[in-house]
């Protein structure tokens, strides 16, 4: 059973007791990511995500990193544009050294001049890593642009313009104005005892009150980009407008791109890769923000593949939105979304991300009974409706990272 907690300062711990396990899976959701900077503090959410391992007011950061290996497990964080989290999984016993250990980085951090220093060159090899993956980079570059003059269109990383003029000073301040209690979910799934719960929340109930600063609404507009790299593929992305978070038709979405583009039996694969050997890899992506979302398309192929792999598929979008799915194909992506969720329930870290994520971005906890509900009320009729909807060429944006040709010859094979 999933339960909550909300603690006087507004802090919620949300949590499912699994007791014939021997593992707990702890994580801090924390609404705060890069769509809450100004372009100044492009990239200060993740750097603060950086700086809290570097030490607190009674551990070094060698004196962190040797707890985190004694405790086995999994210890980690990681930022998106619109929440942080810091997380862990270890075994029961070590459940409180756990919250002790993350406790003391999220709310006792040093944040250390010369730590930042160091910070700052170790981000900027983040950025270069980034830059030498073109499967990342393609995608990133037309979100950037599809998003352009507002928070969401900035880079998670930052840049290493924006990095250098990042202060002590300034990312203490949005720390302290965004780590704050009523932005901060606890979630909590595995086998723990009813003492450790009330541990939690005497370590975090000394968070005081603070006031929640919501981000500017964004707008998606279709945008072309073209980025010249030396290397052997293009990398292409297509992009259309999606759906919100909390949007009730998201799994509907979820069984259109998997129709789309979801694995080997899907309408993409199968016709670009197996019957035409265009490419080696293509695939659907969906990302969801609060107020709106995107669906894309991604494949890599060789330059002179791209006059027969565009229009290929912008004929399968064609189709999908005139004709629908068949319901063979309903029905196998049907059990797909199924098998995920159930074989997810097995898995303590997934079921406390789920916990994590669902409460901060959706405010709700759909149970599994809950979401094989949804999947199974859909019919051919809901998802071609959608598709029709949603493949709207319109507001189609293309992006190409390699050997690119001039942004005329791109508009004409996607008729534009």
């Amino acid at each position: 059973m999933i339960e909550t907690i909300t603690l006087d300062n507004g802090l919620r711990i949300v949590y499912e007791h699994i007791p014939h396990v021997r593992s707990v899976s702890f994580g801090l959701w924390l609404g705060v990511g890069s769509r809450y900077e100004s372009p100044a503090l492009s990239g200060a959410a993740h750097c603060i995500e950086h700086l809290l391992f570097k030490g607190t007011d009674t551990q070094s950061a060698q004196d962190l990193a040797e707890e985190m290996d004694q405790l086995g497990g999994n210890i980690n964080a990681f930022t998106t544009k619109e929440c942080t989290c810091f997380y862990g999984r270890v075994l029961d016993v070590n459940l409180r050294r756990l919250v002790d250990l993350l406790g003391g980085m999220f709310l006792r951090s040093r944040f250390d001049a010369a730590d930042l220093e160091a910070e700052r060159g170790i981000i900027g090899e983040e950025i270069d890593m980034y830059e030498d993956s073109p499967e990342d980079l393609v995608s990133e570059l037309l979100l950037e642009a599809v998003f352009a003059g507002s928070s969401l269109g900035q880079p998670i990383l930052g840049t290493k313009e924006s990095l250098a003029g990042l202060t002590r000073e300034a990312l203490l301040e949005f720390k302290s104005t965004h780590y704050t209690p009523g932005r901060l979910v606890i979630a909590l799934s595995g086998n723990f005892a009813a003492g450790d719960l009330d541990y939690i929340r005497s370590v975090f109930a000394v968070m005081p009150r603070g006031a929640a600063m919501e981000p500017e609404p964004a707008v998606y507009v279709p945008a072309l980009t073209l980025r010249e790299k030396t290397i052997e593929q293009n990398h292409l992305t297509l992009l259309f407008p999606g759906l919100p978070l909390t949007s009730e038709e998201r799994f509907a979405a979820q069984l259109l791109l998997n129709i789309l583009g979801g694995g080997m039996s899907s309408r993409l694969f199968q016709t670009v890769r197996e019957r035409h050997g265009l490419c080696y890899s293509v695939y659907t992506f969906g990302a969801s923000y609060r107020d709106l979302g995107v669906l894309g398309i991604y494949t890599a192929l060789g330059a002179e593949s791209e006059a027969k792999a565009i229009p290929l598929i912008l004929d399968l979008l064609r189709e999908l939105k005139d004709s629908g799915v068949t319901q063979a194909e309903l029905d196998r992506a049907r059990d797909q979304a199924v098998s995920s969720v159930l074989m997810s329930l097995e898995s303590t870290s997934s079921r406390m991300n789920s916990l994590g994520r669902n409460a901060l971005l959706r405010g709700y906890i759909p149970t599994p009974d809950e979401v094989q509900e949804r999947y199974a009320a859909l019919t051919r009729e809901k998802v071609a409706e959608l598709a029709g909807r949603l493949i709207d060429f319109a507001g189609m944006s293309f992006s190409v990272v390699g050997q690119v040709a001039d942004a005329g010859r791109y508009r004409e094979l996607l008729g534009s």
